[in-house]
């Protein structure tokens, strides 16, 4: 057994096979938080800043057609991962709306943005009033669509958790704690989307084909946001017409810096997806998402805050 093998297979070892899902009841004060919270880099801030935007409505969709799903979901364990799943998400949802009011109140006017987010998950990625079989195949094209997001979520939550780059720059430590928090998180549920699409359908056409869907939607609607927040950005503005244009290179150099996912690495993530063999329990880890959580300044606070209020 080559060692590469051997440490993969010690770590699956020491994975636990069962999470019970819970929401923590995270806060965060953005009262400090600067403009350019990561130190000298505005576009891998604003990048980054696109979560804040486009998560608070895709979460809430994500909410509402699994609302729709749990009536027809047959096996306990997953109902209750279901339920943990939904929890999770409308915490998630809160906590980047907060974030979003903070950008907000620093001259950042997204309301054209997320108007269009609106539009784009609640009506064109609504129930749309169907009935029947044709409202159980809408219902399973989004939960194939649910299930692409949250692999590239995923990603994302393992990347931030090993991101040490941002530590070495000096971050915000309550923003790089919310976003290690949530990542965490996706991380700790990584399996429940597409467990529940196998559940209810699982046909490998239409989880393949939802996942070419949704790269290219992500990356346009990623583009437009990265756009709109340096057109926002007065302090950019200061510097002239030049410095509030994003360029796909500077994704690139951020990427090679450590400071984002770089394109290429992202992609290579995004690809396994594609194997018929792919299940999320193959990718990340559960014990380094639950050790976070267990040391994260915001979710310790509110477990504090819980166990206060059981005890009084």
């Amino acid at each position: 057994m080559s060692a590469h093998v051997a440490t993969q297979a010690m770590r699956h070892e020491r994975e636990p096979t069962s999470v019970a899902l819970r929401a923590r009841d995270v806060r965060f004060d953005w009262s400090d938080l600067p403009l350019h919270y990561i130190p000298g880099d505005p576009f891998s801030t604003h990048w980054t800043n696109v979560l804040h935007l486009m998560l608070p409505e895709g979460e809430r969709w994500f909410v509402n057609v699994y609302g729709e799903a749990l009536p027809l979901v047959r096996d306990d364990k997953l109902r209750e991962d279901v339920h943990g799943f939904i929890g999770q998400e409308a915490v998630h949802a809160a906590a980047h709306q907060s974030a979003q009011d903070h950008l907000s109140r620093q001259g950042i006017d997204s309301r054209g943005y997320v108007r269009e987010l609106e539009w784009f998950f609640h009506d064109r990625l609504g129930d749309r009033g169907l009935v029947g079989r044709a409202a159980e195949e809408w219902l399973v094209e989004r939960l194939a669509m649910i299930a692409s997001i949250e692999h590239i979520t995923a990603v994302l939550g393992h990347w931030i958790l090993n991101a040490r780059g941002l530590d070495a720059l000096g971050v915000h430590a309550g923003m790089l704690d919310m976003l290690r928090w949530h990542g965490a998180e996706e991380v700790e549920h990584r399996s429940v989307a597409f467990d529940l699409y196998q559940h209810l359908d699982g046909r490998y056409f239409r989880r393949i084909r939802s996942h070419l869907l949704m790269l290219p939607v992500i990356v346009w609607l990623w583009a437009r946001g990265v756009r709109l927040l340096m057109a926002q950005d007065v302090a950019l503005r200061a510097r002239g017409e030049h410095a509030t244009r994003p360029r796909w290179r500077d994704w690139i150099l951020a990427g090679r810096r450590g400071v984002v996912p770089g394109p290429m690495s992202f992609l290579r993530s995004y690809l396994t997806y594609f194997r018929r063999s792919f299940h999320p329990s193959q990718e990340c880890s559960t014990s380094q998402a639950v050790a976070y959580l267990a040391s994260s300044p915001a979710a310790t606070a509110a477990r504090q805050a819980e166990a206060a209020l059981s005890d009084s």
